[in-house]
């Protein structure tokens, strides 16, 4: 859809003028992955109008694959404003136009499975089923087992404003529930199932074999059943986070953000880790390109982290060649030491790559 941010804080009502960006949990998470030099393929609707163009043409501006994209003639493209305020706040206000938008036509039969099967990673959000009865169909037939389906990730990204039906607890736990890796934030999960601590809503969440509960600055902490490799160095547990079964447990604190807007940060983390989980990194490290990504989308004023901007050594073949190079930068932080990872501050420009010469530092 297509999001209109605010020109100045304030409610609603007083703000005189709007900024068009684009919006959309899947596709943030799509343009992330692509700017990192993952191959991503974002599947979805919208209108045979401008907004629909403007939607296709950002995206597809990041190296995001929109082939599978489908333009409805007789439904609009989804549109919503927001204030500039953090979306946990009172005074912060979400007006959606998403009723018989293009995306509430996404059916089993208008997203056809073939779209989505040759991928290693399947990511979905619980905002699609809020959609429609029809997109709640198609959340349950995607998570649903089948044989040889690719690893299903799935954001339970509550949002109120949307649910209409009052059943979103019980519609979002069993869509979790289905899925082989689950991203809930402590808040989303109190509000829906009444726990928060991670341990608590491990024990609502068995199914997954990964499970990632966040907690803002806190931090996140990963609950995974496979085994640690032989190869790979011992994972950091926290004991005040004890695994309900045979989990494996991270912990990774935060780094200390000088927040620019606080939106977006949820998208962008659920991208860092799927990028460290497809380069087949460690358990911490995804969980520290996680809260990378997460401090690079809260250190812009828009939802998505990077700009539409390709490394200088594109090329059309090989996610290497297009891997930016502050994917690099990332890379080094994510390889400090747990003394200087603790010290890390992050501010707006922070994603712009050093020099060869530059060391990163910490304060």
């Amino acid at each position: 859809m297509v999001t209109f941010l605010p020109a100045r804080p304030g409610r609603l009502a007083d703000v005189p003028a709007f900024t068009r960006a684009i919006g959309g949990a899947e596709s943030n998470v799509a343009c992330a992955l692509a700017a990192a030099g993952h191959r991503a393929r974002w599947v979805g609707r919208v209108g045979r109008d401008g907004f629909g163009d403007h939607l296709v043409e950002t995206i597809a501006g990041y190296g995001v694959d929109v082939g599978a994209v489908r333009r409805d003639p007789h439904r609009p493209t989804g549109v919503y404003f927001r204030t500039a305020t953090d979306r946990a706040a009172d005074a912060h206000e979400v007006v959606y136009y998403r009723a018989g938008s293009a995306a509430s036509a996404m059916s089993p039969a208008t997203v056809p499975y073939s779209s989505l099967a040759d991928a290693r990673i399947l990511h979905l959000t619980g905002i699609t089923a809020a959609l429609s009865a029809d997109c709640l169909a198609l959340m349950r037939e995607l998570t649903a087992p089948r044989p040889g389906r690719p690893l299903v990730s799935f954001d339970v990204n509550h949002r109120p404003g949307l649910w209409r039906r009052g059943d979103a607890a019980e519609v979002l736990l069993d869509l979790a529930r289905g899925a082989d890796l689950v991203f809930v934030g402590a808040d989303e999960a109190e509000a829906l199932w009444g726990v928060a601590d991670p341990a608590e809503v491990r024990a609502v969440l068995p199914e997954p074999a990964g499970l990632v509960v966040k907690a803002g600055g806190e931090g996140a902490v990963l609950f995974e059943r496979s085994a640690p490799r032989a190869d790979t160095a011992p994972r950091a547990v926290a004991p005040r986070f004890p695994a309900p079964r045979a989990d494996t447990v991270t912990h990774v604190p935060a780094p200390r953000v000088d927040v620019v807007a606080p939106v977006g940060a949820g998208d962008a983390f659920a991208a860092g880790f799927l990028s460290g989980t497809l380069r087949g990194l460690d358990a911490r490290a995804r969980l520290r390109h996680g809260h990378l990504m997460a401090a690079a989308a809260l250190t812009v004023a828009g939802d998505l982290a990077l700009p539409p901007a390709r490394h200088p050594d594109t090329t059309p073949h090989g996610a290497a060649a297009r891997r930016p190079s502050w994917i690099d930068h990332a890379d080094r932080l994510t390889a400090l030491d747990e003394a200087a990872w603790g010290t890390l501050h992050l501010g707006p420009g922070w994603t712009v790559h050093p020099g060869p010469d530059q060391e990163v530092r910490t304060p």
